[in-house]
């Protein structure tokens, strides 16, 4: 991720505009403190903001689109967009919950460019041939073709499902996080387990897990 770029464009802070301000401990900073930090001028909190939430926004990132490709795209995206509007944070939610909006927003408004992208690549060169037990294997195996029928649910029914199943918000926070009413995460949510209780069916057979 250019973090560096971003930050260079948007130029930083001046000596000048530092001199006056008590420094914070950015390690030790709460995250509101670091966002304050940040439309205050200072040039390291929203780095530091950034990477205390990295891996759980990538792999957000992840899940919500269909290719890693539009993954990183999608998560550089929504770095630009919180890096500028830092500001318009009213703290009404979790700093980690305003990112994640802006991360799965920019996850969806991506997948609508891109529609002619919709197919789903069912290797990824990441991931290194393990040398695991048979068990392993197996449980590596089921995971892989439950992420793929995942990735095959509609883009509304995959993002309600990745907030409430896999991220563990409330139906009350997933409303809030994707915009839209309670009822329609609840429906999105029964119609997207419905399709993958389809989908996985076969996965009751044991014969089927290796």
């Amino acid at each position: 991720m250019p973090f560096e770029a971003i930050e260079r464009s948007s130029g930083g802070t001046s000596e000048a505009s530092a001199v006056g301000r008590r420094p914070i401990d950015l390690d030790a900073a709460t995250d509101v403190e670091l966002l304050d930090a940040h439309v205050a001028g200072d040039r390291d909190a929203f780095g530091v903001l950034f990477r205390r939430h990295y891996n759980h926004l990538w792999q957000l990132a992840v899940r919500t689109c269909r290719i890693q490709e539009d993954a990183a795209d999608s998560l550089q995206d929504a770095l630009w967009s919180a890096h500028r509007n830092a500001a318009r944070f009213r703290g009404d939610a979790e700093v980690r919950s305003w990112l994640h909006r802006i991360v799965v927003n920019a996850c969806l408004d991506r997948m609508r460019r891109n529609k002619s992208r919709y197919s789903v690549s069912l290797s990824d060169e990441s991931i290194a041939e393990p040398v695991v037990e048979r068990d392993d294997i197996a449980r590596l195996e089921v995971s892989m073709l439950v992420d793929s029928a995942l990735m095959r649910l509609p883009d509304d029914q995959r993002a309600a499902l990745v907030a409430i199943d896999m991220e563990g918000y409330s139906v009350a926070e997933a409303a809030q996080l994707l915009g839209v009413a309670e009822g329609t995460i609840k429906s999105r949510c029964a119609r997207g387990r419905k399709r993958l209780q389809q989908e996985l069916e076969f996965l009751r057979n044991p014969g089927n897990r290796m």
